[in-house]
């Protein structure tokens, strides 16, 4: 299974999406808050609206691991040992 990104209007994404073979398990959707919202998320606690909160609830698949060179080198060039 790979992931498939579908950027475009609201009409060309459904319509990409109805024809792609598959199953959709997911969706991320960006939904524009009225100025001036303030209201408490039902899943994360945060307020909405706040950018820095934006992916709070994907927070627990997120993969932290110490010192990593995620460089373009290191990322397409074999290490010593591979």
């Amino acid at each position: 299974m790979k992931p498939v990104i579908v950027t475009g209007s609201k009409r060309e994404i459904a319509d990409t999406v109805s024809r792609i073979d598959g199953i959709v398990r997911e969706a991320i959707v960006f939904v524009d808050e009225p100025q001036g919202a303030n209201q408490i998320g039902a899943h994360n606690g945060t307020v909405n609206g706040n950018p820095a909160d934006l992916f709070a609830e994907m927070e627990p698949f997120t993969v932290r691991r110490g010192d990593v060179d995620d460089s373009r080198d290191a990322i397409y060039n074999r290490g010593d040992v591979e």
